[in-house]
This record gives C-alpha cells, sequence and structure tokens, in this order.
C-alpha cells in the first residue's frame, strides 16, 4: 500500500509498506522507523465518507485503497526524571525492525546515532544567559530603529562554538548548503546580527560556520574522537583509508555507547552468535543485540577491514535480509527499500 504523509508544510514524503499490520500500535512503530519519527505519533487520514476530511486514524480497517493520504503529528514528552529511559525508547523504535526492549542480556544503552537530516528552518539552540540578553536587546533595537549589533569577536566565535556543536549532533561534515540554512535561521531569529551591505545578510555567517566546523572537527580529533581519528592521513602517506566519510554515511564510525566496555559489546556478540544458531531465532532478540552492538561492529569493518568469510562468522545475523535493512538504516539514517522505490519512480 502507498501513503502521501504529510508531516508538516514543507515536508510531505511518500511511503510504501507491502503489507500492513494488524494492529494501530504496530502501524504507528513502522511510521516512526521508516520516517525516522519520534515521541508520540498522532495519525490523521483522509475519510471519504467525510469528503476526505481528515479524521483520527483509530483502527487499521480505516485504510482502504491502495493509497492513502495521512497526516502524523509529533507530541515529544520530556520527563525529567526519566530522561535517559526515554531517549533509549526512541533510539531503539529509529533503529530496529520490531518493536522490542533490549533483551535481559544486554542491559545497557543502544548507540546514539545522527539523523542526516538537517531541518529546514533550523532550530537555533540556546545560547548562554548573558550572549541572549544581548541578542535580546539587539532585537529590540533593531525593531526600533533598524540598527545593528556590534559583535566583537569573542562573541561570535560563542555563537559560531554554540552552532558548531549543535550542526555536528546532526551531521559530522555539513555541506555549504546545510551551512546555508544555519546562517539564514540564526539571522532571521536574531536580525541584528544581519550583515551590512549584504542582499540577504547572512553569506558571512554561512562561511564562517563552515570554516568552524572544520575546527570543531580538529578540536574532537585531537581529543580522542574515534569517528573523526580514522579519517586522518597516516604519517606514512597510506591513502587506502578516507580522510572522511562519505556524504551519506551521518553514522561512519560511532562511539561506543555509555557505560558499555568492550568486554559488554562482545558479550552482547557471543550473544548475538548463540541466537542464530537456535532453530527458532528470536528476531526481537537479534535487532536488539544488533543495534546495541553497531558501535563495535563498525569499529570492526572500518579499522580491521575483515575478509567477508570472518565477518560472517563473528556476525551472521548480518547477513540476513532484515539485518541488510536495518544496517543501511542505521548508517545513513535511510530506508533502504524505499530508497530504491524513490530511485525507480
Amino acid at each position: 500500500m502507498r501513503f502521501r504523509v504529510i508531516i508538516a508544510p514543507d515536508d510531505i514524503r511518500r511511503l510504501h509498506i507491502e503489507s500492513l499490520p494488524d494492529t494501530l500500535d504496530a502501524f504507528i512503530d513502522i511510521l516512526k522507523r521508516e520516517l525516522s519519527l519520534d515521541g508520540t505519533l498522532i495519525v490523521q487520514f483522509e475519510d471519504p465518507s467525510f469528503g476526505n476530511e481528515l479524521c483520527n486514524l483509530t483502527s487499521m480497517s480505516d485504510l482502504t485503497g491502495d493509497t492513502t493520504t495521512l497526516k502524523v503529528f509529533q507530541k515529544h514528552i520530556q520527563e525529567s526524571s526519566n530522561v535517559q529511559d526515554t531517549s533509549n525508547d526512541d533510539q531503539l523504535s529509529d533503529s530496529t525492525l520490531d518493536t522490542a526492549s533490549l533483551p535481559s542480556t544486554s542491559s545497557g544503552e543502544s548507540t546514539p546515532k545522527r539523523s542526516g537530516y538537517l531541518p529546514d528552518p533550523f532550530i537555533i539552540p540556546k545560547f548562554p544567559t548573558d550572549m541572549e540578553l544581548r541578542l535580546q536587546r539587539g532585537n529590540e533595537a533593531y525593531f526600533r530603529d533598524g540598527s545593528l549589533l556590534e559583535v566583537s569577536k569573542s562573541m561570535s566565535s560563542a555563537i559560531l562554538d554554540t552552532l558548531a556543536e549543535a550542526l555536528f549532533e546532526i551531521k559530522t561534515h555539513p555541506s555549504p548548503g546545510d551551512c546555508a540554512i544555519v546562517a539564514k535561521a540564526l539571522v532571521e531569529k536574531f536580525p541584528c546580527l544581519k550583515e551590512p551591505g549584504s542582499t540577504c545578510g547572512w553569506y558571512a555567517w554561512k562561511y564562517s560556520i563552515s570554516f568552524k566546523m572544520g575546527n570543531f572537527r580538529q578540536q574532537l580529533r585531537i581529543a580522542g574522537s574515534v569517528e573523526l581519528s580514522v579519517h586522518k592521513r597516516s604519517a606514512s602517506g597510506d591513502s587506502k583509508r578516507p580522510q572522511k566519510a562519505m556524504r551519506s554515511e551521518v553514522n561512519f564510525l560511532p562511539e561506543h555507547p555509555q557505560n558499555r566496555t568492550m568486554e559488554m559489546l562482545e558479550q552482547d556478540r557471543n550473544d548475538l552468535q548463540s541466537e542464530m544458531k537456535k532453530k527458532n531465532v528470536d528476531w526481537k532478540k537479534v535487532d536488539a543485540l544488533m543495534d546495541s552492538t553497531f558501535s563495535l561492529r563498525r569499529k570492526e569493518v572500518i579499522r580491521e577491514e575483515p575478509l567477508v568469510k570472518d565477518l560472517k562468522t563473528r556476525w551472521p545475523a548480518l547477513f540476513t535480509e532484515r539485518q541488510i535493512e536495518a544496517e543501511f538504516r542505521r548508517i545513513v539514517s535511510k530506508n533502504l527499500k524505499q530508497s530504491f522505490f524513490d530511485g525507480l519512480d
């Protein structure tokens, strides 16, 4: 069945689901996974009984025909007492092929992953309180008489540091277009930061953000970031290793989950091997273990470059159709089949 899914006025996607689940909860889980959404979803559909007006989807029997338009609302729930549990649930629902909690054999957190999708407009993060106050006063002066804020070098550096950190959480190597989106959002929120004499007011900010991202990556590389250190050219001039991940690989070499040691991850891998040897495989458990060991697996693939037969021995689940799709989603944050179908269309 094919769906036209409205997430926002500027975010309308196509979705193909070969077979619909029996329950509404399972269908919502599929939407979360395929559309990279989180939080609580409210789903509406065009009801032909009321002239295709939108109504809340309450039963799978409401979906008829081969094509249907859906509208999805996201409700983000944050509870200070359960921040860690909530984030774990969101990460799991985005990256596994079934809605399953991590099994008792794997009690740690799943590997945090970047979405790779920059929202447009970009949501400007909160700056330090004193800077927010200065920007607020600058906006008041701008709306009063059109005067622009005089930005000192230290203030500019602090603004760029905050933006670079927020941008890095989404993409390690943003494109010039991504930097333009961030710069445009910055000036739209704080018009007092516009550049005098510029037609759009944010060209210089765009290039400053791009340069700052390069400096920010270098700082993290020096600090010991595994993901960024692997891109560094070796002293011997060995060119076999890429200097950076391919543009589509938003989760190229993630750090290990917090509070998870190499020994714990290796135990998860052993449990995964044992599960795949069973006659009746528990695929929910396999999904959860493959997600929790993603960082360990990427480290082996990128750094050790094992032979296919060795990789198949250590990670037998990786060679199943189910996990090929899941691994593609973990690395590039896209649905493999949907990308293929979109290419055909």
